[in-house]
């Protein structure tokens, strides 16, 4: 009976605020946080917030949330939280897991700002920083726990974390975190928390496996799915380069040339692939740092901020690394190597092309890459259209203009500045200068010290056009064209050229060839390039 009538108020409540103007006062929330909520900018629950809110406040059902990354997600899990738990009881009565440090961070320090004067304590536990410090916050009585899974299970099993009155069970990120593979650290810590409490999943995706969490740990739910039909947002141009690894860093490279105003993350597959970008992007002259996961958490910080004051043009991160980074009018995501699991890719170019901006994600397409090109095409349902990497002529005159507009800005300046003597220095040295050197000699100097730009055709290295996909390379990582393909094994990549059995023809190895003595060689003879675009890997493009 009781459970009936506080369905029954959570659809009226529902009812009235449909016929109200949308604010966060029509929502249920107190004066207080309505208060607090407009002093820190927040004008007009996001859809997400409009549906989820209500229910949480009013309703008793668990909730499945799908939506993008950066549709506040975090507020229409914090808000009812902040609202509805006891002050005055010193115990954890809400536990939110994230994927990573980085995002337990930003969703503890969104905590923070939305809830204005309650006094609730709020405790972030996660790997690389001290167990005695999170400990002793959790002993002070914290009442939100906001973590990583593998910190809290260390804390659970500790003792130092206990649950017995745990309201609230948050999964935010859920997809990032089935990819990271923490499903089964979910499921431990699920066994630890008690059978009345509520459970909120929110996802930008929903893999087939994340329904195995949902069907055996979420009781009695409501799905709340604004997922738009493309997963992608129209703001964000999407374009791929077919080009060899080999090329890769040229191809990056041209990218940023032929755009002065880059201002993005270069997301790479391993540790190792981000230093080795970074240090060449840094090498040809561009402002750029590396994160990922061997870099301390102090180090990370640092970064972070110089990038989001823009004191650097480029970060180049691994995906894990940049969870949590949450980064405002960035004009381009790059994909210099495309993720393994097609979810990522969507978490990725979700970075551009926010709050009305628009923005522009590439990615740098390898022949091998093909197939998970398509994969990804498939879940992203966006248009993902294919171009040629930039020319070198394109790159030249981006770069004169860039050089013309900073000129006359520096010109503007020149001539209206208000301060007496401001530029007197400059005049001083300028004809100094040109006491000795003529004038065009000494603008070109200039200008190749102020912008260390290359304007020659030659000093750009040429791309070199892969082949052209035929018909039967859609199954060559899982056999070749004349692989048997009854005998291919789970991993791809088994099957030499012509495997059919115990040996093959290049297979190296019994069971249709081994992927490091069949398809790897295989693939790595002598490349014919196509003749019939030459262009491609000409000086000019």
């Amino acid at each position: 009976m009781q459970q009936a009538l506080t369905e029954l108020a959570a659809v009226r409540q529902r009812k009235k605020y449909m016929t109200q103007e949308l604010t966060f006062a029509t929502l249920g929330l107190s004066q207080d946080i309505v208060e607090n909520l407009e002093s820190i900018g927040f004008k007009t629950p996001t859809p997400i917030q409009a549906k989820s809110i209500p229910e949480l406040l009013n309703g008793g059902r668990d909730i499945l949330g799908l939506a993008q990354t950066g549709t506040g997600k975090t507020a229409s899990f914090s808000l009812p939280i902040i609202e509805t738990i006891n002050p005055d009881l010193p115990r954890v009565q809400a536990l939110i897991l994230a994927p990573t440090r980085e995002l337990a961070k930003q969703i503890c320090e969104e905590i923070y700002r939305l809830k204005g004067q309650r006094n609730l304590k709020i405790c972030s536990i996660y790997g690389g920083s001290s167990y005695d410090r999170q400990i002793r916050t959790l002993k002070q009585g914290a009442q939100i726990v906001v973590g990583t899974p593998g910190r809290v299970i260390d804390l659970l099993d500790r003792k130092a974390l206990r649950v017995d009155d745990l309201q609230y069970v948050v999964l935010d990120e859920a997809d990032d975190m089935l990819n990271m593979g923490f499903i089964d650290d979910i499921e431990t810590i699920l066994s630890f928390a008690p059978e009345n409490r509520r459970m909120l999943l929110f996802s930008a995706t929903m893999p087939p496996q994340l329904n195995r969490i949902v069907d055996r740990y979420m009781k009695e739910k409501i799905e709340i799915n604004l997922r738009p039909k493309e997963l992608t947002t129209a703001l964000t141009e999407q374009i791929y380069y077919e080009v060899y690894d080999s090329d890769k860093q040229e191809a990056l490279e041209r990218v940023i040339h032929a755009n002065p105003d880059f201002y993005g993350i270069v997301f790479c597959h391993t540790k190792v692939e981000t230093d080795e970008v970074n240090h060449l992007l840094i090498k040809a002259g561009f402002s750029s740092e590396a994160l990922h996961g061997d870099i301390s958490q102090n180090q990370r910080e640092k970064i972070v901020h110089r990038f989001k004051n823009r004191k650097l043009q480029i970060l180049v991160a691994t995906d894990v690394a940049a969870r949590g980074v949450d980064i405002k009018a960035l004009t381009h995501v790059v994909n210099y190597s495309l993720p393994s699991h097609p979810e990522s890719y969507v978490h990725r170019i979700g970075r551009t092309g926010r709050a009305g901006e628009k923005g522009m994600a590439i990615s740098l397409v390898s022949p091998k890459e093909r197939h998970r090109l398509r994969s990804i095409q498939h879940v992203a349902k966006g248009k993902i259209e294919k171009q040629t990497p930039p020319s070198v002529q394109s790159i030249i005159k981006a770069q004169k203009e860039k050089i013309h507009a900073k000129l006359a800005g520096a010109l503007d300046s020149l001539q209206n500045s208000s301060e007496e003597g401001r530029f007197e220095h400059y005049f001083t040295l300028s004809e100094n200068i040109l006491q000795d050197v003529p004038p065009n000699q000494a603008i070109a100097a200039l200008l190749q010290i102020g912008f260390g730009t290359s304007l020659s055709e030659g000093d750009y290295r040429p791309l070199k056009a892969p082949r052209p996909e035929r018909r039967y390379d859609r199954n060559n990582s899982q056999g070749g064209r004349y692989g048997d393909r009854r005998r291919r094994s789970n991993d791809g990549f088994s099957g030499g050229r012509y495997g059919e059995g115990r040996r093959s023809y290049r297979g190296g190895s019994q069971g249709g060839g081994s992927r490091k003595g069949g398809q790897n060689r295989y693939d790595q003879r002598p490349r014919r390039y196509n003749s019939d675009n030459p262009s491609y890997g000409s000086g000019s493009n």
